[in-house]
């Protein structure tokens, strides 16, 4: 039984069992049943593709809304970087930054800041020997999701430090605290997000207890709001805001993490599908000489994200603008303990694969599934609702789907029905003599 949220969930009423999502799922987590589709929790990494594909919109990833923000006395904004390059009419992050305080926000934390914190610890692992190489980015939730699903040799791979929000989140909710003398219980920190994923992360974190975000709002919901305020915003009413320079903010674009790191040694993919290739042949010891890997399940970096609004490319040129106009870093990064910003739970690896607790039985269930594979055209054409002759397979397996689900086996078995029907229509009993059998011919 699977306890863990998603916050990827499904709309029956608005699908129409096209089985564009089976096919683009990259986690193969999703089947169409009685012409809908059902969302295998156990399998999910809430990586958004299926929020993409569906052309019926009936893929919708659940976050928190702007009533949630109520709850609190206090309320701080944690804004992705991504936030930065989703509007026209905004010059600077300043400006955004602004338009976030206008909306009722008490205090604004850049997670830019907490990735330029991450940034600096990494920086820190890769002079020691403590991990084994290649490290892995932890940074994407749906990538950490990935490895602990399908990946358990490279779960020692993963770098064990919270994430840029989690950080952000630490460190805003201490320092508002301290500046203002109120309790942690009345701040509510609620981050801005450009994916689904990360709602995950808060709900439940992988590596973490428990999370230091109160709730996750998407860019879309906070996009049009704050696209009326920044039209109020005058150049003299700007907070001086020096937290993070480009390399935390760049950290929004693929390639983002890698560039701010003292290495060379790097390896940056983007796009889900590209990222199990290279886990793949990371599993095969085929990639060597390489430090560490920044994986982002969206294509793009962040800034491909499904829950973000503006187009990825327009977002993406617009990064070249704070290059210009940012420093390097941000603030001087103070002295840290490592134990405040490590995991602090193990990641343990759930095998979904697994078709039985006993090991004989799941070979003798193996078996079997290479059998039913054979019998199988190996087309992969979705019309059984699986995505997969493989997938379909291991759904028969596990008493979940049946073979004559296959169009194709299931007009093999009609044809041959079909034949014997007529045999047994040209067979009479041997009672009956050759002159009554033409005068049944004849009629």
């Amino acid at each position: 039984m699977d306890d863990y949220y998603h916050s990827v969930v499904l709309d029956n009423k608005l699908c129409k069992g096209c089985t564009n999502c089976i096919k683009k799922c990259p986690t193969e987590a999703i089947r169409v049943r009685d012409g809908k589709a059902m969302i295998i929790n156990e399998k999910c990494i809430d990586c958004g593709e299926c929020l993409r594909i569906c052309p019926y919109k009936a893929k919708i990833a659940q976050t928190d809304t702007w009533d949630d923000l109520s709850k609190f006395k206090y309320r701080i904004a944690l804004p992705a970087p991504t936030l930065y390059m989703q509007f026209a009419n905004a010059p600077s992050k300043e400006h955004v930054i602004k338009a976030l305080q206008m909306l009722g926000y008490d205090y604004v934390y850049e997670v830019a800041r907490g990735a330029e914190i991450v940034t600096s610890i990494t920086n820190r692992i890769l002079k020691t020997e403590s991990y084994p190489r290649p490290i892995i980015s932890s940074a994407c939730p749906a990538v950490v999701k990935l490895v602990q699903l399908n990946y358990p040799n490279l779960i020692p791979h993963l770098l064990m430090i919270k994430s840029p929000m989690e950080m952000a989140a630490i460190n805003a909710r201490k320092e508002f605290c301290k500046e203002h003398n109120v309790s942690p219980s009345e701040v509510g920190v609620f981050f801005i997000s450009p994916c689904a994923a990360k709602m995950t992360a808060v709900k439940s974190p992988i590596g973490i207890c428990k999370s230091n975000v109160d709730g996750v709002l998407s860019i879309k919901t906070v996009y049009f709001r704050m696209f009326k305020q920044l039209a109020k915003i005058k150049d003299e009413e700007l907070p001086d805001s020096k937290q993070a320079g480009y390399k935390g903010v760049r950290w929004a674009a693929d390639g983002g993490e890698a560039v701010a790191l003292n290495t060379e040694k790097i390896l940056a993919v983007d796009g889900i599908h590209n990222v199990i290739k290279i886990f793949e042949e990371l599993e095969n010891d085929s990639i060597e000489d390489v430090d560490f890997i920044e994986a982002s399940a969206c294509t793009g970096g962040c800034l491909g994200g499904p829950l973000a609004v503006e187009n990825m490319f327009v977002a993406t040129a617009r990064t070249k603008k704070f290059k210009d106009s940012l420093p390097s870093n941000g603030l001087p990064i103070e002295d840290y303990e490592m134990e405040d910003y490590e995991f602090d739970c193990p990641i343990i690896h759930k095998d979904v694969t697994k078709l039985d607790t006993d090991i004989s039985e799941a070979m003798k269930k193996y078996d079997r599934m290479v059998s039913i594979c054979e019998e199988l055209p190996a087309l992969d054409c979705g019309a059984c609702g699986a995505p997969s002759c493989k997938a379909l397979a291991e759904d028969i397996v596990r008493g979940i789907a049946d073979i004559t689900d296959c169009i194709f086996v299931l007009r093999r078995k009609v044809r041959k029905l079909a034949e014997e029907m007529m045999a047994l229509e040209s067979r009479m009993p041997p009672v009956i003599g050759e002159e009554n059998k033409k005068k049944d011919g004849d009629i």
